[in-house]
């Protein structure tokens, strides 16, 4: 089970009304989880305690994020981090000065993507610097209830100025699935996504090989937004509790 975080479980310090159950039902079912979250505000270790906060308690190898996937490309290329980040996650790259060249790492950065952030990060890029990207997704649900702008589209404003494709790190990247369920002895067609977000969560898993994916009505989900990516969900359900409904009901 690949389970995504804000809009399946959670909105804002507030869970969905049945996940908490839902959860605890996969697991009373024996089904492993992992939690994989494209947020890029949050550390690691902020995440796990706002799930244990709400209920829901979670280890550390359970939740995978695009920052870890970074933290462990940073290591493998050798390369120092050049952030433009939420102020939040920088203790996640604290110490991780792998070697002297340079990658410029952008998440959704908020009120810290302004104009000498962006171009200090362009003039990295110009310059050689590598190009990872936490994620793209194009919007968020707010603390308000509307969808605001999310990472990627300043990484598009970064890839066009510079002329260099960044490498994505989270969802939709076949790599963050798979790298996802290394470790639980399941293959990707085995493994079932549960999002709210119909490009990076559904279309994406489903492109990685995931066998299948559920799109929920909650968090980000707007009316249509299941035929808007392809490949298309194999369901729309109301929300996580359905869609644990859904996948027992064909468990194997």
């Amino acid at each position: 089970m690949l389970l995504d975080l804000s809009g399946v479980v959670y909105d804002g310090d507030t869970p969905i009304p049945g996940a908490v159950a839902a959860i605890g039902r996969l697991r009373a079912e024996g089904l492993p989880i992992r939690f994989v979250s494209n947020t890029t505000r949050s550390s690691h270790g902020a995440i796990i305690a706002q799930l244990a906060n709400l209920g829901v308690s979670v280890s550390s190898d359970e939740l995978f994020t695009p920052a870890r996937a970074a933290v462990d490309w940073l290591a493998r290329g050798g390369c120092a981090p050049h952030l433009l980040v939420h102020p939040d996650l920088v203790p996640e790259f604290a110490g991780n000065m792998f070697g002297d060249r340079k990658a410029v790492v952008v998440g959704d950065a908020a009120e810290a993507f302004t104009y000498a952030a962006m171009n200090a990060a362009f003039r990295q890029l110009i310059d050689g610097a590598e190009f990872l990207a936490l994620a793209v997704n194009r919007t968020f649900k707010d603390a308000d209830g509307g969808l605001s702008l999310d990472a990627g589209a300043f990484v598009a404003a970064l890839e066009f100025a510079a002329g260099k494709q960044a490498t994505v790190l989270g969802k939709p990247a076949r790599d963050f699935f798979h790298a996802a369920l290394a470790g639980l002895d399941c293959l990707p067609g085995q493994a079932v996504m549960v999002g709210d977000d119909a490009e990076s969560d559904v279309a994406g898993a489903l492109r990685a090989g995931v066998g299948s994916a559920l799109l929920v009505r909650t968090g980000k989900y707007r009316a249509g937004d299941e035929s808007r990516h392809a490949p298309h969900p194999n369901a729309v359900v109301d929300d996580l509790a359905a869609a644990v409904e859904w996948i027992l009901a064909r468990r194997g």
